[in-house]
């Protein structure tokens, strides 16, 4: 799971600098840069916070981040040819 990467690329799509989204968050920019490189992991009030701030569900924000490691071994075939097509939906209905 990427969370911070993923967080990173929505928060870039949505043309947001790192402080401007992290002040929209209550958080610091320093505390967002270590959760976009993956150097904290954030607790789930902050994480609710910055799926807000997205305007993205937390669920959805938790599969965005997904990988086919994070996927039991015999579910790896089917995650790898539904995800495009998933993924493709939720950041067309998210915008993200």
């Amino acid at each position: 799971m990427d969370l911070g990467i993923t967080i990173k690329n929505i928060r870039k799509q949505k043309k947001q600098t790192q402080s401007e989204f992290a002040a929209s968050c209550g958080i610091t920019q320093t505390y967002l840069s270590q959760i976009e490189s993956n150097q904290r992991e954030p607790n789930l009030s902050t994480l609710k916070l910055i799926s807000n701030g997205l305007n993205v569900p937390l669920p959805i924000l938790f599969f965005l981040s997904l990988d086919k490691e994070d996927v039991q071994q015999n579910k790896r075939e089917a995650f790898e040819i539904i995800s495009p097509s998933v993924k493709s939906l939720v950041n067309e209905f998210f915008a993200v």
